[in-house]
């Protein structure tokens, strides 16, 4: 079980925990190895979220009090990816948000949006390798010339922007030069690592080496934190504008989340660069890699972290890393209240 001060976020590792209220205070039981029982007390109000990574329960007094002090309750499966969480019902803002975002879906101005997520993402993985060029003298030619390319492939992406064209016209090319991109950026991540955590690109679910699976995992991690970002700013997570609308998916999660990515990269790397890793941190599943408690631990507590507690300058601000991205997912929504876009007529038979 991982805490954080300040507003706690309670990350439930431990199998058969057990979250229920009283004296008014979240109570959560954990199972200690000599079968006894260890209570811990925290007041709603100090409680941002409750995240469980493993098999608990909770009774229907803790869903109430988290209800009440406005506290997201996520549930995620075992490689991190969030699988339902428990959310008041109100929107977050007005209506008019999610209809805008459904009309912007079809209009020019969700190319605008897509290519400046992803230029953005693209200039991050850029900067990274910059960073990791310092101290990487042997391989400086190798990460010069990948800097460069991906820094092409941006450019790319931003020609690519007009006034007059719609997203689904160009949506593969997108797609294309986002994948190149991203097998460039991993090859080069997997070259200056310690050879014997090296990789062969990206593997998803389920991961086949230690490094993806806890790529995945921070992924899981920040997919979660994407979601409630759009709908505290009042956006719908299932309108996309790049990634396909198919059944239940959450597209403008994997939209929005683009810029972002790279605060899990760098988060793995450094455990990795850092020799942090060992391997009691992970196991072998059927034909792949997962996470022990100990490397959910080890991931959560960093990750956690770098996102809630060390600041970054943005916006002529010193904000946290999540707060800015919240900042943002606000900003999103603003600018869509201030889109002069035509009216989406929808033809029915």
């Amino acid at each position: 079980m991982q805490t954080k001060t300040g507003s706690l976020q309670l990350y439930i590792t431990s199998y058969g925990a057990y979250l229920h209220v009283k004296d008014a205070l979240f109570e959560l039981r954990l199972k200690e190895e000599d079968g006894s029982t260890r209570k811990l007390h925290y007041a709603a109000r100090k409680v941002k979220s409750i995240i469980f990574t493993v098999a608990g329960a909770l009774s229907t007094e803790a869903v109430k009090l988290a209800l009440e002090h406005n506290v997201d309750i996520l549930f995620s499966e075992y490689d991190g990816q969030p699988l339902g969480r428990v959310w008041h019902s109100r929107l977050g803002s007005t209506t008019r948000i999610r209809k805008q975002q459904l009309r912007a879906s079809v209009q020019p101005a969700a190319l605008r949006y897509t290519v400046e997520w992803l230029t953005r993402k693209l200039e991050q993985q850029a900067t990274l390798l910059t960073t990791l060029r310092k101290h990487r003298k042997r391989q400086a030619d190798l990460l010069d010339e990948r800097r460069e390319r991906i820094t092409a492939l941006g450019e790319s992406m931003t020609a690519l922007v007009d006034p007059q064209r719609c997203i689904s016209e160009v949506a593969d090319v997108l797609r294309g030069l986002e994948g190149t991109a991203g097998r460039l950026y991993f090859q080069t991540l997997s070259a200056v690592l310690p050879p014997n955590y090296s990789f062969e690109g990206r593997s998803f679910r389920p991961a086949v080496d230690p490094f993806n699976a806890f790529l995945n995992y921070a992924y899981g991690v920040l997919y979660g934190r994407i979601e409630k970002a759009l709908m505290i700013a009042g956006l719908d997570p299932f309108v996309g504008f790049l990634h396909r609308d198919d059944y239940n998916q959450k597209s403008m999660v994997f939209d929005f989340i683009e810029p972002y990515r790279v605060h899990a990269d760098y988060t793995v790397f450094r455990l990795f660069s850092g020799k942090f890793v060992t391997p009691d941190h992970y196991f072998d599943l059927t034909n792949g890699v997962g996470l022990s408690k100990e490397g959910k631990e080890l991931l959560i507590g960093r990750f956690t972290k770098y996102l809630d507690e060390d600041k970054i300058r943005h916006r002529g601000r010193n904000l946290t890393r999540s707060h800015a991205l919240q900042l943002e997912a606000h900003r999103f929504a603003n600018d869509l209240l201030g889109e002069e876009l035509t009216e989406l007529v929808i033809q029915t038979a």
